[in-house]
Protein backbone atom coordinates (compact mmCIF):
# COMPACT_ATOMS: atom_id res chain seq x y z
CA UNK A 1 0.00 0.00 0.00
CA UNK A 2 1.40 3.50 -1.15
CA UNK A 3 0.27 6.32 1.45
CA UNK A 4 -0.08 9.70 0.39
CA UNK A 5 0.25 12.99 2.48
CA UNK A 6 -2.61 14.67 1.71
CA UNK A 7 -5.41 12.29 3.66
CA UNK A 8 -5.15 10.83 7.67
CA UNK A 9 -3.48 7.80 7.14
CA UNK A 10 -6.41 5.67 8.68
CA UNK A 11 -8.37 7.38 5.84
CA UNK A 12 -6.21 5.87 3.52
CA UNK A 13 -6.37 2.47 5.45
CA UNK A 14 -10.51 2.19 5.26
CA UNK A 15 -10.52 3.41 1.88
CA UNK A 16 -7.81 0.85 0.80
CA UNK A 17 -10.62 -1.98 2.68
CA UNK A 18 -13.39 -0.06 0.88
CA UNK A 19 -11.80 -0.67 -2.28
CA UNK A 20 -11.47 -4.35 -1.48
CA UNK A 21 -15.16 -4.82 -1.52
CA UNK A 22 -16.20 -2.49 -4.62
CA UNK A 23 -13.75 -4.95 -6.20
CA UNK A 24 -15.43 -8.06 -4.55
CA UNK A 25 -12.12 -8.94 -3.25
CA UNK A 26 -13.56 -9.01 0.08
CA UNK A 27 -17.10 -10.75 -0.08
CA UNK A 28 -20.31 -9.64 2.52
CA UNK A 29 -19.81 -12.12 6.02
CA UNK A 30 -15.75 -12.38 5.29
CA UNK A 31 -13.87 -12.25 7.56
CA UNK A 32 -11.13 -9.20 7.89
CA UNK A 33 -7.59 -9.07 8.97
CA UNK A 34 -7.36 -8.69 12.12
CA UNK A 35 -5.91 -5.06 13.39
CA UNK A 36 -2.74 -6.01 14.48
CA UNK A 37 -1.91 -8.53 11.34
CA UNK A 38 -3.02 -5.63 9.04
CA UNK A 39 -0.72 -2.86 11.12
CA UNK A 40 1.99 -5.18 11.01
CA UNK A 41 1.74 -5.94 7.00
CA UNK A 42 1.68 -2.26 6.26
CA UNK A 43 4.19 -1.46 8.64
CA UNK A 44 1.56 0.88 10.49
CA UNK A 45 0.93 0.96 14.30
CA UNK A 46 -2.42 -0.50 15.49
CA UNK A 47 -3.84 2.16 17.13
CA UNK A 48 -3.72 3.90 13.37
CA UNK A 49 -5.56 1.08 11.83
CA UNK A 50 -8.15 0.48 14.88
CA UNK A 51 -8.99 4.03 14.01
CA UNK A 52 -9.57 3.19 10.29
CA UNK A 53 -11.99 -0.02 11.93
CA UNK A 54 -13.65 2.21 14.65
CA UNK A 55 -14.24 4.57 10.93
CA UNK A 56 -15.58 1.70 9.26
CA UNK A 57 -18.00 0.33 11.78
CA UNK A 58 -19.25 3.76 12.45
CA UNK A 59 -20.77 3.33 8.90
CA UNK A 60 -21.96 0.44 8.96
CA UNK A 61 -18.92 -1.18 6.61
CA UNK A 62 -17.45 -3.66 8.71
CA UNK A 63 -18.92 -5.20 12.17
CA UNK A 64 -17.66 -6.29 14.97
CA UNK A 65 -18.53 -9.66 16.23
CA UNK A 66 -16.68 -10.27 20.38
CA UNK A 67 -14.45 -12.64 20.29
CA UNK A 68 -13.90 -13.64 17.06
CA UNK A 69 -12.99 -10.25 14.80
CA UNK A 70 -14.01 -8.32 12.13
CA UNK A 71 -15.88 -9.02 9.71
CA UNK A 72 -17.43 -7.73 6.37
CA UNK A 73 -21.29 -6.15 6.70
CA UNK A 74 -23.85 -7.98 4.88
CA UNK A 75 -24.97 -4.38 3.47
CA UNK A 76 -21.52 -3.06 2.99
CA UNK A 77 -21.38 -2.11 -0.45
CA UNK A 78 -24.52 0.20 0.07
CA UNK A 79 -23.23 2.04 2.72
CA UNK A 80 -19.67 2.44 0.84
CA UNK A 81 -21.32 3.63 -2.21
CA UNK A 82 -23.63 6.10 -0.52
CA UNK A 83 -20.69 7.27 1.44
CA UNK A 84 -18.25 7.69 -1.19
CA UNK A 85 -20.52 9.03 -3.85
CA UNK A 86 -21.38 11.84 -1.32
CA UNK A 87 -17.50 12.56 -0.83
CA UNK A 88 -16.39 12.40 -4.56
CA UNK A 89 -19.57 14.83 -5.53
CA UNK A 90 -18.38 17.40 -2.17
CA UNK A 91 -15.08 17.47 -2.91
CA UNK A 92 -13.85 15.58 -6.31
CA UNK A 93 -16.11 16.68 -8.83
CA UNK A 94 -16.82 20.29 -8.51
CA UNK A 95 -12.84 20.71 -9.21
CA UNK A 96 -12.70 18.24 -11.77
CA UNK A 97 -16.06 20.26 -13.46
CA UNK A 98 -14.11 23.02 -13.22
CA UNK A 99 -10.69 21.70 -14.96
CA UNK A 100 -12.86 20.38 -17.68
CA UNK A 101 -14.39 23.81 -18.52
CA UNK A 102 -11.16 25.74 -17.88
CA UNK A 103 -9.21 23.71 -20.07
CA UNK A 104 -12.14 23.11 -22.90
CA UNK A 105 -12.22 19.47 -22.75
CA UNK A 106 -15.76 18.03 -24.38
CA UNK A 107 -17.84 16.14 -22.84
CA UNK A 108 -17.27 13.46 -25.09
CA UNK A 109 -13.80 13.17 -24.90
CA UNK A 110 -14.20 12.28 -21.81
CA UNK A 111 -16.64 9.49 -22.25
CA UNK A 112 -14.49 8.12 -24.54
CA UNK A 113 -11.55 7.99 -22.09
CA UNK A 114 -13.97 7.02 -19.31
CA UNK A 115 -14.96 3.89 -21.77
CA UNK A 116 -11.40 3.11 -22.72
CA UNK A 117 -10.21 2.93 -18.95
CA UNK A 118 -13.13 0.78 -17.49
CA UNK A 119 -12.15 -1.46 -21.26
CA UNK A 120 -8.58 -1.15 -20.19
CA UNK A 121 -8.67 -1.40 -16.02
CA UNK A 122 -12.31 -3.33 -15.26
CA UNK A 123 -13.07 -5.46 -18.19
CA UNK A 124 -13.29 -8.56 -15.99
CA UNK A 125 -15.37 -7.51 -13.24
CA UNK A 126 -18.16 -7.14 -16.07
Amino acid sequence: MVFNDRTALYLQIALYMCEQILLKKWKPEEKVMSIRDLGELIEISPNTVQRAYDFLQQRNIIINKRGIGFFVAQDAEEHILSFRREQFMENELPDMLRNLYLLKIDMKQVNALYDEFIKNNFSNNE
